[in-house]
């Protein structure tokens, strides 16, 4: 048994390498059996997290080393998903900042080393991935140095230790220059430097809930740290919320400890420890799991509010039901409601007929990882545009949410860059030269103009610049952003699109659809290069006669169609347009279909 419990958490911009770090973590600590297979990246759990490289939803796992056992906690590094970095730091003793050698701080860094420092947490510093060519260390340290003076660190937040590694060769060093063996001097380090917090046990069991999994086997499971007193299996519990209603009574039927990354069931959970708990079926995130004599929640740490919503409703196309399983809108409101309770960063709402549900989250990122899990597990749907949430200062003044845009690129592309953004309502506020040729330049812009902005920005730097976003504040609004210029090229009829019809229309602009593609009445087929919708037939084959005269029998030749993410389509679509997501495909469609009753629609809107 282990003579202290630490718990740690790791914290870092996105891609700085958190979840490399703690798979060697636990290799080298002796996690794992000498003949047990393990995964690559084995804390991201999830399909997407595994596909594209990023943690969704934090995780606890645990080390024992000398006498102590460490919890350790991945957190997400993207910005939508900073409701969940905000919670795990509740749980922690102290905070390993990862950052990397080359990029430095970035928006994300700061943002949750913010918090950290907020919630009085004593930061490690670990200059990851040195083995980057392009490492600059020293630089590094002095840019942290200044981002903890710049967040009124105080003085012993600011006598931090300095630790250089890099994550996937397995080492750490305090030293530069170090012996880079292994990962020893980083585990050693957190247990000299990070006191555990000192709980009473002998007072009533109370815990705050910070994670929420759903378990098919035994239900809601809560994860929090014990902060007073012990668990034992069996006893009677409530919940509280933050205003110390109860919300739920019942028996806790299990405790689990985490061993490595696996959950080990126990009969006794005591304060301090990171534990997984059943047994109560409405208790929630931030909600305070106690013993029944207790009346007084645990402070929680408020949320910061969504600042995007879409509104999402059953797919009403010709061609609903061809694809996916899940068609109707009670199935959709049950997956929003289970989501919006799993996932704090989602807030869900619905109309008096409970057809149609605005789902808000913290940005693009957040809900396309909703709507693309909602795609595999069969859902077919029609998605609005996003809008950005305002709100209302004191004055009765429009506020909007602001951003604060860090981008790093080549110094050739900087003037089309800055044009780009000025368009979009931005101001540039700071601009560094970084060396060989390379600037980056931070913005303040409104989240309304820079929706899709990222391909656009790929396009401008020819794929070379690196974008990174963060929420800054509600600021002043800032008056009418230009949409989209080009055009609709809408379906005239239902069918499937031909090659010969594609081909003679490719001069009309861009096309969506290819030989082949079903199609629809009212179905955005592609875009036309000038402002005005312009119906189309796309299903105009050639004809057949026994007549052959020279040049008639060229190849067609199509040009290639731009793969979109749901992202990406959900940011051209104009206030009149939506998005139907089914398992296979993503079409752009207009909301009213039929062109009569568009034209209607947009001459009583005139006239209103």
């Amino acid at each position: 048994m282990a003579n202290s419990i630490i718990n740690i958490t790791i914290i870092a911009h996105v891609d700085h390498g958190k979840t490399t770090l703690i798979d060697n973590l636990m290799k080298q600590s002796g996690s794992f059996r000498e003949n047990e297979i393990i995964d690559e990246r084995l804390m991201d759990s999830g399909e997407l997290e595994k596909e594209r490289g990023i943690t969704i939803l934090a995780k606890p796992a645990s080390i024992n080393w000398k006498n102590s056992r460490i919890n350790i906690i991945d957190t997400p590094g993207h910005r939508d998903f900073a409701a969940e970095v905000e919670r795990v730091l509740s749980m922690a003793d102290g905070a390993l900042l990862l950052i990397d050698s080359a990029e430095g701080v970035m928006p994300q860094t700061k943002f949750v080393l913010a918090k950290a420092l907020k919630q009085g947490l004593k930061p490690i510093v670990v200059i990851n991935k040195l083995d980057k060519a392009d490492q600059r260390a020293d630089e590094v340290l002095d840019e942290t140095f200044d981002l903890f003076v710049s967040l009124d660190a105080n003085e012993e937040q600011l006598d931090f230790p300095v630790i250089y590694a890099s994550g996937r060769s397995g080492w750490a060093d305090k030293e530069i220059d170090g012996a880079k063996k292994n990962l020893n001097p980083l585990l050693d380090l957190v247990i000299e430097h990070v006191r555990p917090s000192n709980f009473d046990k002998k007072k009533p069991f109370a815990m705050l809930s910070t994670l929420l999994y759903a378990d098919s086997y035994l239900g809601r499971s809560l994860v929090g740290r014990i902060s007073q007193g012990t668990a034992k299996a069996n006893q009677q519990i409530k919940a509280i919320n933050l205003i110390g209603e109860k919300v739920d009574e019942g028996r806790l039927t299990k405790i689990f400890r985490y061993e490595g990354t696996k959950k080990v069931p126990i009969e006794i959970g005591e304060a301090g420890d990171i534990v997984v708990v059943a047994g109560l079926e409405k208790a929630n995130v931030a909600d305070t799991i106690c013993d029944l004599e207790i009346n007084e929640p645990i402070k929680a740490t408020p949320i910061d509010p969504p600042t995007m919503s879409i509104k999402v409703t059953v797919n009403s196309s010709p061609l609903a039901g061809t694809e996916g399983k899940k068609l109707t809108s009670t199935q959709i409101r049950e997956r929003f409601i289970q989501e919006s309770e799993n996932n704090v960063g989602i807030n869900f709402s619905e109309n008096k007929n409970k057809d149609a549900f605005e789902i808000s989250g913290r940005g693009e990122l957040m809900l396309e990882i909703l709507l693309t899990q909602m795609r595999r597990e069969g859902f077919e749907m029609t998605v609005s545009p996003p809008k950005v949430l305002y709100k209302k200062n004191e004055n009765g003044e429009k506020l909007e949410p602001i951003e604060e845009i860090t981008m790093d690129l080549d110094e050739e592309y900087s003037s089309k860059v800055i044009d780009s953004i000025n368009r979009r309502k931005g101001k540039l506020v700071d601009l560094k030269d970084t060396g060989k040729n390379k600037k980056r330049l931070i913005f303040l812009a409104p989240t309304r103009g820079l929706m899709g902005y990222t391909s656009r920005f790929l396009t401008l730097t020819k794929g070379t610049g690196v974008i990174n976003r963060i929420f800054h504040s509600y600021g002043n609004f800032e008056g009418e952003i230009e949409g989209r210029r080009n055009g609709a090229l809408i379906s005239m009829e239902q069918g499937k699109a031909v090659a010969f019809a594609i081909f003679n229309l490719q001069a009309r602009g861009e096309m969506f659809v290819t030989h082949n593609d079903p199609v629809y009445a009212g179905m955005i087929v592609g875009l036309a290069p000038k402002p005005g919708d312009m119906i189309i037939n796309v299903m105009k084959g050639k004809k057949l006669t026994n007549m052959r005269t020279q040049g008639t029998d060229e190849n067609v030749v199509l040009t290639p169609v731009r793969k979109m993410s749901i992202a990406e389509q959900l940011s051209i679509l104009n206030t009149d347009e939506a998005l139907e997501i089914t398992p296979k495909s993503c079409r752009l469609r207009k909301a009213i279909l039929d062109p009569h009753e568009r034209k209607k629609s947009e001459k009583l809107q005139t006239s209103s």
